[in-house]
């Protein structure tokens, strides 16, 4: 499911009035990492390291808006490493031990199981992790990308957060905004996020797509137009372009 970025900040400028009259809408392009969203204004760049549930550290990379309407982030993983860093963490096994051996089409250390796993992981540190309470929790999809969305309400300040995850060419991407009680729901990342083929075009699948380690099972996308370029300031600057919504 989707709605076009247009449509959805138009809906929150009449839904939120005052709040959101300054923000500054940015359709955000990375063809490096393969996804395109609109941010409720310019987003900050960092670099980090996530530890996925089987122990390997990845770089990750966050983009972040920070406004009198909340916090956005958009975090990036990618697990392209995955398998070269488990495999490596296995070589220190017991000899016969199931992590060295890959059996059950897990993956030698488990690297299978972690990218198929990434999602529900991401959703599940939300919970573990946070004084917070489930208001709704669903799968979801987006260009028929498969994923999980999650509603939460903090338990000591009232304040909402909607967050999804979805793994896409091995990129895990988790989106979450936050906003002070009494705000409207803060949907502009969830409803705005899209991917970009190898060559930046903008794709929507044919089924639902889920990141399988076997790629004979995933389906093929339907492919957009390439994208094109977009200003310097409001775009990753190592991944220039737009695409056509």
């Amino acid at each position: 499911m989707r709605l076009m970025p247009l449509i959805s900040s138009a809906l929150l400028l009449a839904m939120s009035g005052p709040a959101f009259a300054q923000e500054d809408y940015t359709e955000f392009v990375s063809r490096e990492e393969r996804f395109t969203v609109t941010f409720p204004g310019k987003p900050v760049v960092s670099e980090t390291t996530w530890v996925s549930e089987y122990g390997a550290v990845l770089p990750a990379r966050v983009y972040s808006v920070t406004n009198g309407a909340g916090r956005h982030t958009l975090t990036v993983v990618d697990y392209r490493p995955v398998e070269r860093v488990l495999l490596e963490k296995a070589m220190g096994c017991p000899l016969g031990a199931e992590t060295c051996q890959g059996v059950g089409d897990t993956g030698i250390g488990y690297w299978k199981n972690d990218v198929r796993g990434a999602v529900t992981y991401a959703i599940g540190k939300m919970l573990t992790e946070r004084d917070v309470k489930v208001t709704h929790l669903m799968w979801n999809f987006m260009e028929l990308v498969a994923g999980n969305e999650i509603q939460l309400t903090n338990n000591k300040d009232q304040s909402r957060t909607f967050a999804s995850a979805y793994m896409h060419d091995y990129r895990l991407v988790i989106a979450e905004s936050t906003v002070p009680k009494g705000y409207p729901p803060p949907t502009v990342l969830q409803q705005s996020l899209g991917w970009l083929d190898e060559q930046g075009r903008g794709i929507r699948y044919q089924y639902p797509y889920h990141n399988e380690p076997d790629p004979t099972v995933a389906p093929v996308p339907i492919r957009g137009r390439p994208a094109v370029a977009v200003p310097a300031d409001r775009i990753d600057p190592g991944a220039p372009g737009n695409v056509p919504r």
